[in-house]
């Protein structure tokens, strides 16, 4: 797999087979697992071998150390945005080497909404175990996943607002939270605990942190019982109501919003971000 170019002995998703589980970890938690283009690939090759292996049923999805992700990186040491990768969601034109908004649009089709409607898509049920903080790109990949299994340190945000820009790439805010507590969310920016998400229909269950891989593997052993090809059907049943419901059309709508607020920002403050990084964000949530 895709390795860091600081620990280059360390790879940057892990996989392993429990039995008829998969598990697949992000594993940058030196930056609370912040997502950057390497981990999105890796993470993706994770996916699709257990999608592909025939004794996996469930897919867990984990975050090492004490976060489960910290959102896109917009800043740490690994950050590579002007590289390529094997790309396999979109079939668009490399973002490298684009101007303006073709490149930032490129990318982010491919590695943000792209790679997150692959995996929303896989025919395997999956669950995110979700632990610490839970922000923004952080959310995209627990949202992407069946059942959310929070610890009771779980914290969710999408702050992006401040930068000016309605809300993350994969924009299915509406549908997870409901319009009014979606709107709270982005309007403030703050964090909301486990417990509210799970209130909002967001998380299935909220265990102690201690308890977080007991309950989350337990359910996935319950859920690996039932037979595969109905899984199946009935993950795409319940996905294709949503699509009904107006996910995928509304998601492609605000994504040109999302790109909008990329320009001006571009045309007005010194960069797509309006300046910030990693560390204004979080002074600003704190």
């Amino acid at each position: 797999m895709t390795t860091e170019p600081q620990d280059a002995d360390e790879p940057v998703v892990l996989y392993e087979e429990r039995g008829p589980v998969a598990v697949v970890t992000l594993n940058r938690p030196r930056y609370r697992n912040a997502q950057n283009s390497a981990m999105t690939y890796a993470l993706d090759a994770a996916l699709a071998r257990a999608v592909n292996a025939d004794p996996v049923r469930v897919i867990v999805l984990a975050g090492a150390g004490r976060h489960f992700c910290a959102g896109h990186d917009i800043g740490t040491p690994g950050r590579d945005v002007d590289q390529s990768f094997d790309r396999q969601a979109v079939l668009w034109w490399d973002h490298v080497g684009r101007p303006g908004a073709d490149g930032r649009y490129a990318r982010e089709m491919e590695v943000y909404l792209g790679m997150c409607r692959r995996w929303r898509d896989l025919p395997k049920p999956s669950v995110a175990m979700v632990q610490g903080a839970c922000i923004a790109g952080g959310l995209m990949l627990a949202w992407v996943c069946d059942l959310i299994v929070a610890a009771d340190d779980a914290f969710f945000a999408d702050p992006v607002v401040r930068m000016g820009i309605p809300g993350v790439e994969y924009f299915a805010h509406p549908w997870v939270l409901g319009p009014r507590l979606a709107k709270e969310v982005l309007f403030t920016g703050e964090r909301f605990g486990a417990e509210r998400a799970c209130q909002a229909g967001m998380v299935n269950r909220v265990v102690p942190r201690a308890d977080l891989a007991a309950v989350t593997f337990e359910l996935a052993g319950q859920i690996a019982a039932m037979p595969p090809f109905g899984l199946a059907l009935a993950k795409r049943a319940v996905n294709q109501c949503e699509d009904q419901m107006g996910l995928r059309s509304g998601m492609e709508a605000v994504f040109g919003l999302h790109h909008l607020a990329h320009a001006h920002n571009a045309e007005v403050s010194s960069d797509s971000l309006a300046g910030l990084d990693a560390r204004a964000m979080k002074r600003a949530s704190e």
